[in-house]
């Protein structure tokens, strides 16, 4: 893993292969690993840097003004100007999708296309919303995450047969939640008050002028598949797909569709 000092703070990051940039975004609770087998197939092409969130995978804690997903992308931003990288595609699942339009907003002539998956940039439902801040208060009180919680994280990111189609997914995912303990614990609860408490970029997207793929599992359960359309509805031109048998990580539970996805997106928009 590379690292990027910011404001203090080491933010990991990988960097594989070269050509065109691709910036990936990887989801709460999850960090770069998640898009393996993404990387193994673009980084043929393309040039991909994938940072691992604050309190993630091998990135430090946040710096302390770090308050908002906005301030995030300004940071990513800054990893990029720190590698004289000016024109990219975004690719961000979940938190990824929803700091990725913030990044768009702060530099709309630098990014070539977007790509949204399993992600809202609305406002978190309010039903949800006091359920997670719920959860995030007993994570930072106990400095860890309670086995209950667990139980009740795990099902949400996958789809409904995961275990008879995939179970190692749901055994590597549960072992990295009972990991995060202490510090890394108060952090996770820390971020997750940013992505839950996220401001409305509805009216933003609106604005939004660039070639922008949405897709979500067809099983997603935190973000449904109907978000998503509300998503299309504002970015004008923009295209739509459901992956089948996918819930949350739809890019781990349908590799192989999620590339040719992501490859012929690519392709379309004449990124090379």
């Amino acid at each position: 893993m590379n690292k990027f000092i910011i404001e203090g703070q080491q933010m990991a990051y990988q960097d594989v292969g070269q050509g065109p940039v691709i910036v990936l975004g990887h989801s709460y609770l999850w960090d770069n690993q998640m898009w393996a087998p993404q990387i193994e197939v673009l980084s043929q092409s393309y040039r991909c840097i994938v940072p691992d969130l604050w309190g993630h995978g091998d990135s430090d804690s946040a710096p302390a003004n770090t308050r908002t997903l906005q301030d995030y992308a300004q940071q990513v931003l800054a990893l990029l100007d720190h590698l004289d990288i000016d024109q990219f595609v975004l690719v961000g699942l979940s938190v990824g999708g929803m700091w990725g339009t913030e990044l768009v907003s702060l530099a709309p002539s630098r990014v070539k296309g977007l790509v949204l998956m399993d992600t809202f940039v609305g406002l978190e439902p309010e039903v949800a919303h006091r359920k997670y801040w719920a959860m995030l208060q007993i994570i930072e009180e106990q400095r860890a995450i309670p086995e209950a919680i667990i139980e009740a994280i795990v099902p949400l990111f996958f789809a409904n047969n995961v275990l008879q189609d995939n179970p190692q997914l749901i055994e590597a995912f549960t072992a990295s939640l009972r990991a995060i303990k202490s510090e890394r614990a108060a952090e996770i609860a820390r971020i997750g008050r940013m992505v839950f408490g996220r401001r409305d970029m509805i009216e933003e997207i609106e604005k939004f002028a660039l070639p922008t793929l949405i897709a979500v599992g067809q099983e997603d359960k935190p973000r449904p598949v109907l978000e998503s359309y509300l998503m299309q509805d504002c970015i004008s031109g923009s295209q739509l797909v459901q992956i089948p048998q996918a819930g949350h990580i739809s890019n781990l539970e349908q590799p192989e569709l999620v590339n040719t996805m992501l490859q012929s997106f690519l392709a379309q928009i004449g990124f090379k």
